[in-house]
């Protein structure tokens, strides 16, 4: 069955969407991003207390990633790039920062809510995590999501307008 949408005496069809690999795809990207976004919102809560000035870019991230999540699922490839861009920005914030907590596990400093080395754990997770959404997004950008054939609610054949 191709996704379709009627449009008064025409039908716009989506065949790339009925793809079992584009199906696919689509539900590992929108995995991912929920994955990440949960991931994120357990370091971000464990380490609240410790954060220093990346709060509000946290809670932002989240929020983001929950709304791209829910744009992917509904078939949006347009936003395919921008969780690509997204995720090598956050991959380089994650790479730089996961190390900074194992050395908060010394003595002399102060614990945040979930521990310094599980925080650390957690944000070194994003980095694979990261690497999978942007490979995913990519791959989803390429099966051309987006590619619609019009056809009349008359016939099978496409739709053609007539002049004039």
């Amino acid at each position: 069955m191709l996704a379709t949408v009627a449009e008064g005496n025409r039908i716009i069809e989506h065949p790339n969407r009925d793809k079992p690999e584009s199906r696919s795809t689509r539900a590992l990207v929108v995995a991912l991003l929920l994955i990440s976004a949960a991931v994120l919102t357990i370091a971000t809560v464990g380490g609240w207390e410790r954060t220093q000035g990346a709060k509000s870019v946290q809670i932002a991230y989240i929020l983001i990633y929950l709304v791209l999540a829910f744009f992917v699922a509904r078939w949006r490839s347009g936003l395919l790039p921008v969780a690509a861009s997204f995720a090598v920005i956050l991959l380089i914030f994650c790479a730089i920062s996961g190390p900074q907590w194992f050395d908060r596990d010394g003595a002399g400093f102060d614990d945040p809510l979930l521990g310094a080395t599980i925080v650390g754990i957690l944000t070194l997770v994003l980095v694979p995590l990261q690497l999978l959404l942007i490979t995913a997004a990519a791959r989803g950008f390429s099966q051309k999501w987006s590619v619609e054939v019009e056809r009349s609610t008359g016939g099978s054949r496409p739709y053609v307008a007539q002049p004039g």
